[in-house]
């Protein structure tokens, strides 16, 4: 989903604000600082741009410019998301994804550390003046090719996180989710993944992919469990972060699950959609990409902790207060602030699909009649269509 007629007054005074914080790093060329993750870029695919991100002092707070749910939990708007992830120089080299450069070690060992390493860096030239957006990753501040790299401190590796890089037998999604069962968030999986400390046929992978790669087999695990529940009831959730809007409804049924994202626009109706039946997708769900992926993960995750079973089909509003991406963690956390929000629940499917056209053309001024005739998770089941009629 393209964003369009944002608020551009806003999204200038962030974009400046952020360029502030990042003008003092186009100054050095060499530098001590706090690493808190690795990037490794898609151009060029199988040579990719290998990136420490790190600001240019030590910092103890730095595992805070990488924290997306810690972001979420505390509330913090755009314009701090963006000054921190603006702090942070990439400092990058390019490298095989099959045949690591020996610098990939070093990429790992930041991933793996249980907080931000020290690193030295000398780089080939001054860091460029430029901040980074797009919908998939967060954003990122100046960078340049790295001339030099070395280790500053010592990185200290959780024992679990070191038993699954030295067991070269065990599969990535057996670390990803015996980690997550053990407190280590996505986000830290995510940045383990894309600088191939698991599995058996370890490569680097993107970043981008390594988020959808992590969230695709945390779902995964969860519905195993999912779709041995008892059947749950119709509820709707509702909630939202920096201007994403999710409604979820849950229907009294087995497994299954859709997405539509709609850009808030009185009078028009555009958006992207994806379905999974009872078995999962067998290919990437193209239309609405890794935001799919996320919100099905905190799905799944919901349903596992209910102990229950339902459909689910969720609406995701993008209004104007999201002035700038900054990445599809944005939606897995305003889909959890909306499943963690008291549910509304409804005696039939009826009820709760009039409440939820009320509830969008009265907040957001839409009509979602087209988009619900549509939906594959209400027609494909032989539901009864007297609703539409």
């Amino acid at each position: 989903m393209i964003l369009k007629g944002v608020s551009y007054k806003e999204k200038e005074r962030i974009l400046q604000h952020a360029l502030l914080k990042a003008k003092p790093l186009t100054g050095q060329q060499e530098f001590t600082g706090t690493a808190p993750a690795p990037f490794v870029g898609r151009f060029g695919y199988p040579y990719v741009n290998v990136g420490i991100l790190a600001p240019q002092q030590h910092d103890d707070n730095a595992w805070e410019y990488d924290a997306p749910r810690h972001w979420a939990q505390k509330n913090m708007g755009i314009a701090d998301v963006a000054a921190f992830r603006a702090s942070l120089v990439n400092s990058r080299f390019t490298s095989n994804v099959k045949q690591p450069d020996k610098l990939v070690e070093i990429a790992q060992d930041v991933a793996m550390a249980a907080k931000p390493v020290d690193i030295e860096v000398a780089l080939e030239k001054k860091p460029n003046l430029n901040i980074q957006m797009d919908r998939w990753v967060a954003p990122m501040g100046p960078q340049a090719k790295l001339k030099h790299l070395q280790l500053a401190s010592n990185p200290r590796i959780p024992t679990k996180v070191q038993k699954f890089f030295d067991d070269t037998d065990a599969l990535a999604s057996e670390a990803v989710t015996t980690l997550y069962e053990h407190s280590f968030d996505e986000n830290a999986l995510s940045r383990m993944l894309s600088v191939g400390v698991f599995g058996k046929q370890r490569k680097l992978v993107p970043t981008r992919w390594s988020i959808t790669a992590t969230d695709d087999i945390l779902a995964n695990n969860f519905l195993e469990k999912v779709r041995e529940q008892p059947i749950g009831d119709y509820e709707a959730h509702f909630g939202s972060y920096l201007g994403n809007y999710y409604l979820v409804l849950f229907f009294p049924e087995q497994w299954s699950y859709e997405l539509f994202e709609m850009y808030v626009q009185p009078g028009l109706l555009e958006y992207s959609t994806d379905y999974e039946e009872f078995g999962g997708r067998k290919n990437y769900a193209e239309n609405c990409a890794g935001g799919y992926y996320t919100v099905r993960m905190s799905l799944a995750e919901h349903l596992t902790s209910k102990k229950r079973q339902n459909s689910a089909l969720v609406l995701r509003f993008i209004t104007d207060e999201y002035v700038l991406p900054l990445g599809v963690w944005v939606t897995r956390e305003a889909t959890r602030k909306a499943l963690a929000n008291k549910s509304i629940s409804f005696a039939s499917k009826e009820l709760m699909l009039t409440y939820a056209k009320q509830l969008a053309r009265r907040k957001f001024g839409i009509d979602i009649m087209p988009l619900l005739q549509k939906s594959r998770l209400l027609t494909e089941k032989q539901q009864t269509l007297n609703f539409f009629t």
